[in-house]
């Protein structure tokens, strides 16, 4: 007698098969004169990106908008060890908490003087 295969057999086997023939094209391509020639421009594009840094940093270092911008980060930290910035920090927001304090009043005032007069408006005339 001839039996014929389950179709469910038939699905797995093509799965099976489909996965089989992906993993040989992937590895073909990653194995390819083309994706190791790539990979050596890559690698010789970032090595030469990394040289041409270091030089234009040390070139900046030396400069004199190099030292400037040193000097200036030097100021900074000295002033955040001090305390002198932190105290700056705290003043600057006590002003702009008060400056927003001060609106907030004069708002409620004006509503306040709002409400008055609709309440006037809304008694009945004698």
């Amino acid at each position: 007698m001839n039996e014929t295969p389950k179709p469910e057999t038939d699905i797995a086997d093509e799965f099976r098969a489909l996965g089989e023939n992906l993993v040989k094209t992937l590895r073909a391509a990653w194995e390819s004169p083309e994706r190791k020639k790539l990979e050596q421009e890559i690698e010789a594009g970032l090595t030469e990106l990394a040289s041409t840094l270091k030089v234009e940093a040390a070139t900046f270092k030396d400069s004199e908008a190099g030292q400037r911008l040193r000097s200036d980060f030097d100021d900074l930290r000295q002033r955040v060890h001090s305390g002198e910035a932190a105290e700056k920090a705290r003043d600057e927001l006590i002003k702009a908490l008060r400056l927003v304090n001060a609106e907030l009043e004069k708002t409620f005032a004006s509503w306040g003087s709002t409400e008055s007069k609709d309440k006037e408006n809304e008694k009945p005339s004698p």
